[in-house]
């Protein structure tokens, strides 16, 4: 009695209308049903008693999808990390066990919906069939019905309204019977094991569609329940009471906070030659993309007939010309897709990989004679197993051997070297630096850390029996290029190879963060990161997604917001117009991105880092500071103008340093937030871009631009600077921050940021002349 009085308490108030609305179709449909039997004949009377019948059974399973859903909430709230290893084991396992029974409760919910949605069609097709039908109506039930009494009439027509609006509503209404919240309450400990089980079963389940079967198959220490488990730290924010679209909405009131624009003051501009070099190798890291993701962003309308064109299928005469990669297709269409992008001839793509497993990236080595060098191209994230590689963001140490290219070479400056060797030990980005390792062995097999590349060795890598000394390429350069999580593999491979080719330049595009900032720092010698304007790849951290959370929360608390609101906000947030991205681009004139994203980073970092007040007081206490806060702040700003266009942030936002972060709720939750080391937020390692750093950003030419001359007519300028590092910490929320990774726009501001600088150049020829 206890547990049933317990679940009515814990019930969503949708599901008390549902049930409700359930039984009254029971009863009416029986009423029905009593009515016209046994005049009509069982076809007749079926659709009605399946409707019926439906709804006995809904009632019935979501009594028990109620009941497992407790279950599983009730032990995860119990699931206290216990300290002995078998016993948390025995207690993951009872969780697993009992999340699966309340899952398949949830489908068989998902499937009587269906079959209610279904029946309850085909009773409307029925009605409407004989509403327009002149004469005798065809259906006993119906036509028995309309020569009754009134009532009679009045039943059916409210049973046809009652049981359409129920069937729309619990499409609606989701699997969910009880409140989660009423059971997890601020457990923040609980949400985040909830969230865990359910991107854990979810991603899982995913990948099964998609045919990676060996997936379903649960461990504690497999790369599916790493990614979950820091999925389930992120969605933790529900512990401080915020839903998703709260979120959402904080993410827009973010957005929506105005700092005002400043010019690149103190920025040198990068050096042109790493400009040019880039843009030449560009098209080896697209070309890399040999699947049909980025023919859906090229193409958009004929995507499909675009891949099959660079899949080589309308040309099947030339598969026997093209080179054999690792796990291509029978038509070898990877290779040919690849061939295509880069205008290269068959002969020139000598070794790769195109089918790869978890934490294995996809490659391919090319030999340019032309321009004595051979290009090592890596794949960005196009596959689900490219994606569990981008979600092991969690640290991980470098071995000695991963920073091989820093510690052993004689190439690298001394002072550089021991900055290194002293601050051991360093980290880099667990899915990024197991992809690099596994490629290193891929090219260059198990060959001794110490040797160079004019080393005689009893067995050759592939890379050394093209590199090596008196081999096909002896005296070539090695360039390394990828885009996103491609760049970022290739910067961690380079640091192994750049003790044996110090003629080796590493070009990653968008690259994630995915090293401290001393090895950062330390290869910016061999290695070049080109950052676009707001990409959202190069600022992605465990630590920044943190941070962006923490600021989200800061922004909603400081403003009163009711559930209308919210819902709007929300809606800004995810749905942005055509008209909104045009007024934001010209929002964006000049802006100052190093000096005030830094102190954004900075002020986010100092909020990050607040002290936690006391963990003693009671949950009622632990929210009244957002009351206190939202009384005692002044707005600046009101709610009700969030339909004008001047509301889109600047996205190099900072805080007002008049606010005050200490003591309110999203600092103590932030504070709570566990590190992968100790425990404590404080000791969240930063993740940075490697190498040289070149932000190039789109700028409004001026009037007097020399840009705005005849040799170019376009309105906008893109502009190249070496940029700070700390400009990359924290996330910027922007309209373009996605569209601004795909690579085909980086390469056409690299293009147009040389164009400009050789119309500078021409300008202040003809004025000295002059």
């Amino acid at each position: 009695m206890a547990m049933w009085v317990s679940i009515l308490k814990n019930l969503r108030t949708c599901t008390v209308i549902m049930g409700i609305s359930n039984v009254v179709v029971i009863i009416v449909g029986a009423i029905l049903v009593k009515l016209v039997y046994p005049a009509c004949a069982s076809k007749d009377i079926l659709p009605f008693i399946v409707i019926v019948l439906g709804s006995c059974i809904r009632i019935g399973i979501v009594i028990r999808t109620g009941i497992a859903q407790q279950a599983i909430a009730t032990i995860i709230v119990n699931s206290v990390p216990q300290g002995a290893p078998v016993l948390e084991a025995c207690i993951r396992k009872e969780r697993r066990s009992r999340y699966k029974r309340w899952l398949w409760w949830t489908r068989c919910l998902v499937v009587t919906t269906v079959l209610q949605f279904v029946s309850t069609a085909y009773v409307m097709l029925i009605v409407l069939e004989n509403v327009y039908q002149r004469g005798a109506l065809s259906n006993c039930v119906l036509g028995h019905v309309s020569n009754g009494s009134k009532w009679q009439q009045y039943i059916l027509i409210f049973f046809v309204v009652l049981v359409l609006s129920v069937a729309i509503l619990q499409c609606l209404m989701g699997s969910d019977v009880l409140r989660w919240r009423s059971f997890y309450a601020t457990e923040d400990i609980a949400w985040k094991t909830h969230y865990k089980e359910v991107f854990d079963h979810g991603i899982r389940e995913a990948l099964c569609c998609l045919g990676r079967v060996t997936y379903m198959n649960m461990s504690d220490d497999d790369e599916i329940y790493s990614v979950a488990q820091l999925l389930g730290d992120l969605v933790a924010y529900r512990a401080a009471g915020t839903g998703h679209l709260e979120l959402l909405a904080g993410l827009a009131l973010f957005q929506r906070r105005r700092q005002s624009p400043k010019i690149y003051e103190g920025c040198l501009e990068a050096p042109e030659e790493r400009i040019q070099e880039a843009t030449a190798f560009h098209p080896f890291a697209e070309a890399a993309y040999t699947g049909l993701l980025l023919d859906i962003g090229r193409n958009p309308i004929l995507f499909a007939c675009a891949w099959l064109y660079r899949q080589g299928i309308l040309t099947p005469w030339t598969r026997n010309r093209r080179p054999v990669l690792e796990g291509d297709n029978w038509w070898r269409g990877h290779a040919a897709a690849f061939l295509k992008y880069a205008n290269l001839s068959p002969e020139a793509l000598r070794r790769g990989r195109v089918n790869q497993d978890k934490c294995e990236a996809a490659y391919f080595i090319v030999v340019l004679h032309d321009k004595k060098s051979v290009v090592i191209a890596i794949r960005g994230t196009e596959t689900p197993e490219d994606l569990i590689t981008d979600g092991l963001g969690r640290e991980c140490t470098l071995s000695v051997e991963d920073m091989n290219g820093l510690i052993n070479s004689n190439h690298i400056q001394p002072d550089v070297r021991h900055g290194v060797i002293s601050s051991l030990p360093h980290y880099g980005h667990s899915g990024i630096v197991e992809a690099a390792r596994d490629l290193f062995f891929q090219i260059e097999g198990n060959l001794g850390d110490n040797g160079s590349a004019g080393t005689s060795y009893n067995a050759r890598g592939f890379l050394s029996s093209l590199l090596g000394a008196g081999c096909e390429c002896d005296g070539y350069g090695l360039r390394l290029v990828g885009h996103s999580l491609g760049g970022a593999i290739a910067t961690l491979l380079g640091l192994r190879l750049y003790q044996r080719y110090p003629n080796m330049h590493v070009y990653a595009y968008g690259p994630l963060p995915c090293m401290d900032r001393v090895i950062a720092d330390a290869c910016s010698e061999f290695t070049t990161s080109i950052v676009y304007n707001n990409e959202f790849s190069s600022r992605l951290s465990v630590a920044s997604m943190l941070r962006l959370r923490a600021t989200a929360l800061k922004a909603l608390s400081q403003d009163a917001t009711d559930s209308t609101i919210i819902s709007k906000l929300a809606r800004r947030f995810l749905f942005v117009s055509k008209c909104e991205r045009s007024d934001m681009d010209e929002k964006l004139e000049t802006k100052h991105v190093n000096s005030a994203a830094t102190a954004t980073g900075d002020r986010d970092l100092q909020f990050y880092r607040s002290e936690s007040v006391n963990d003693s007081k009671g949950q009622d206490d632990k929210f009244s500071p957002w009351q206190e806060m939202n009384k005692r702040e002044s707005r600046n700003e009101e709610i009700n103008h969030i339909d004008s266009t001047d509301d889109f942030t600047n996205p190099f936002y900072a805080a007002p340093d008049n606010v005050n972060i200490c003591g309110d709720p999203v600092s103590e939750f932030m504070a709570a937030v566990p590190s992968s080391q100790n425990g404590t937020a404080v000791d969240l390692p930063e993740m940075f871009l490697p190498g040289l750093v070149i932000h190039i950003v789109p700028q409004k030419n001026s009037i007097n631009s020399p840009s705005c001359s005849s040799l170019i007519t376009n309105s906008w300028s893109y502009k190249a600077y070496i940029a700070n590092k700390e400009t990359f910490k924290d996330i910027v929320v922007s309209p373009s921050m996605f569209l601004d990774h795909l690579p085909w726009r980086a390469n056409y501001a690299m293009q147009k940021a040389l164009e400009e600088r050789r119309t500078q150049s021409l300008y202040r020829a003809s004025s000295q002349m002059v």
